[in-house]
């Protein structure tokens, strides 16, 4: 049986493993997904631990996705994105790869959302802000990127083609956009502020959350304005379902892949 991970500090309240092993389960893989804190000064020794002891690959969350760079062999996209989430063990290398970027893409065209040519307005110039913004950019949307740092922003926007801006440009950004993303874990937790008053929002608009434990205040304005609502779990399911195919070069289930997050998120 070969094993699989997901490496994090915290990490116990990954979702991954329900959605990893019930979709190496429907493809009949003799495979086990598990989920392991690692502390961000042992990164090194645990992927270098995984390799020797023939792991199958591993996801990696936060601290460690940008630590991650200097030990693995990164492919273009998570060297321009400047951090990896997904790591293959290949003929005695030891590969990283970002699946965030293209899973958030997957998630909009699952939801019939056009890319190419949309005004994209993207809260969150972090980690995933980043690879949210390559991946549209490549797509052929109109990039815009606000965030707390504008100077941030100013320079993920410089490297992607876009505008980058501060918070305080939220009011004129937003009614603006088509589709707006919220690339940060603001609404995580109940009584978190909202990012903007939500009345900014309009019918016609697609509201993406990368937020998956709960509905957040902003999917409601979404949907109280008549917007488009789509929360993170699409975008989890892909970022895993193409880090599946990066490991087996098997196609990955993504429909059982989502309803075992919901499943698991329904019985929290």
């Amino acid at each position: 049986m070969l094993v699989y991970a997901v490496f994090g500090d915290p990490v116990e309240h990954s979702l991954s493993p329900a959605m990893q092993n019930a979709a190496f389960s429907a493809l009949g893989l003799s495979a086990r997904y598990l989920a392991f804190r690692v502390r961000r000064e042992r990164l090194r020794d645990a992927i270098l631990g995984a390799e020797a002891m023939h792991f199958g690959g591993l996801n990696l969350t936060i601290p460690h996705k940008e630590a991650a760079l200097s030990i693995v062999e990164p492919d273009e996209n998570a060297a321009a994105m400047g951090a990896v989430n997904a790591v293959a063990f290949v003929d005695g290398s030891i590969r990283g790869y970002n699946t965030d970027g293209l899973g958030a893409v997957r998630a909009l065209e699952g939801a019939g959302v056009r890319v190419d040519g949309r005004r994209v307005l993207i809260i969150g110039a972090g980690g995933a802000g980043k690879a949210i913004a390559r991946q549209l950019a490549l797509s052929g949307a109109q990039v815009a990127i606000a965030n707390r740092d504008r100077r941030r922003a100013i320079e993920l926007a410089a490297a992607v083609g876009g505008r980058g801006y501060g918070l305080s440009d939220l009011s004129k950004l937003v009614p603006e956009a088509e589709v707006v993303v919220n690339a940060t874990s603001v609404g995580m937790r109940g009584g978190d502020p909202r990012l903007f008053d939500g009345r900014l929002l309009r019918e016609g608009q697609t509201v993406f959350d990368i937020v998956y434990n709960r509905k957040t205040e902003l999917l409601k304005d979404a949907a109280r304005a008549g917007a488009v609502a789509i929360d993170g779990v699409p975008m989890l399911v892909w970022q895993g379902a193409l880090s599946i195919e990066i490991w087996t070069g098997r196609k990955a289930p993504t429909d059982v892949m989502e309803e075992a997050v919901r499943e698991e998120l329904r019985n929290r």
